[in-house]
């Protein structure tokens, strides 16, 4: 038990009524210091400010201590100041970070379903996949992810990814021999194999200065990071695909989940729905505020005419995960649902 002393009145006080002032001012000033009593979070987010994941975890901040009357700070650490994915994954499980934005390549690691999400043409847009996600589908993955250190709080837009290289880029066999970056998933790293190139595992921030040493000749992504990384000053070829369709997840340790109280869960998890509704729109207005600065930087977009040849080329990792029990199940749901 913790003893207030301003609420002990001195020695000096005789009577009742010489001691009360000073115990209502004491105890006025314990109440005080109890209510406003703050517990600060940290979240990690791999992006920069401006960026729409960047803007809608900065106001899920800001919402949370509205919505808790302050008890509950959220401090962002954005443009993976401290650390890249994989090394937040690791902090979040170990307590370090109590939040995080995560792209789903990582989250594959702890759900080997979720590598579902990852696979080449299997969404037509976002609005396809959040049918799923925010639905019985994205259920499911929130209640795998928990057992698994993750509470999902909100699902955000990746976006569709595309190629972007050095040199110009018109068809498949172009991509062939080169090296292109990708993330540490093993999706992403069987999809560039299986366009006949050579993976090359580089950390987000250090694409640019890949590029810039020679080390790789495209990189695939979203046209939001390809305009606010300043890649598209490098790399000027783009190669339209739409290749993946993936989202992110905004997520909170379970170890601070399973301590809060049911009323703060609900507040932590309608913000957290909330922030991803704006995200979603936020995503919106960049992809095309991209396509407009990189267009006029002369960047030059050529559009898969196609499909088909790459989606042939896919069928190594089709029949690979069709045949895996984690995935093949998931895959039918979706492919089902087209």
């Amino acid at each position: 038990m913790t003893t207030c002393f301003r609420c002990l009145a001195p020695a000096g006080f005789r009577t009742r009524r010489q001691a009360l002032p000073w115990l209502l001012a004491g105890l006025l000033g314990c109440s005080s210091v109890s209510s406003f009593a703050q517990t600060t979070l940290r979240l990690w987010n791999i992006h920069g400010e401006g960026y729409p994941v960047t803007t809608a975890v900065n106001w899920y901040a800001e919402q949370i201590a509205k919505a808790t009357q302050g008890r509950y700070q959220v401090q962002v650490f954005s443009n993976a100041s401290l650390g890249d994915q994989p090394s937040a994954v690791a902090m979040l499980k170990a307590g370090d970070l109590d939040l995080a934005e995560f792209s789903s390549a990582p989250l594959t690691e702890a759900v080997p379903g979720i590598k579902v999400l990852n696979m080449p043409f299997l969404f037509h847009d976002s609005a396809h996949m959040f049918r799923h996600l925010d639905g019985h589908l994205g259920e499911q993955f929130e209640k795998d992810l928990a057992a698994s250190g993750f509470a999902v709080l909100g699902w955000y837009d990746g976006g569709a990814r595309s190629f972007y290289c050095t040199s110009p880029v018109l068809r498949i066999n172009d991509l062939a021999g080169k090296r292109i970056r990708v993330q540490k998933s093993e999706v992403y790293t069987e999809l560039v194999v299986a366009l006949k190139s050579t993976p090359q595992y580089v950390p987000f921030k250090e694409v640019q200065t890949a590029f810039q040493e020679g080390k790789i000749d495209c990189a695939e992504n979203n046209m939001p990071s390809y305009e606010s990384t300043g890649h598209f000053r490098l790399a000027k070829h783009v190669y339209l695909t739409d290749h993946v369709v993936s989202p992110e997840a905004l997520v909170m340790s379970t170890k601070l989940w399973s301590s809060l109280s049911p009323a703060d869960r609900t507040i932590f998890k309608d913000v957290g729905l909330q922030s991803a509704r704006y995200m979603r729109e936020l995503w919106n207005k960049r992809v095309a505020q991209a396509l407009t600065i990189t267009t006029e930087s002369g960047s030059t977009f050529s559009r898969m005419n196609d499909p088909g040849i790459m989606i042939r080329r896919m069928a190594p990792l089709y029949n690979k995960y069709m045949k895996d029990p984690a995935t093949y199940k998931v895959l039918l749901t979706i492919i089902a649902d087209k």
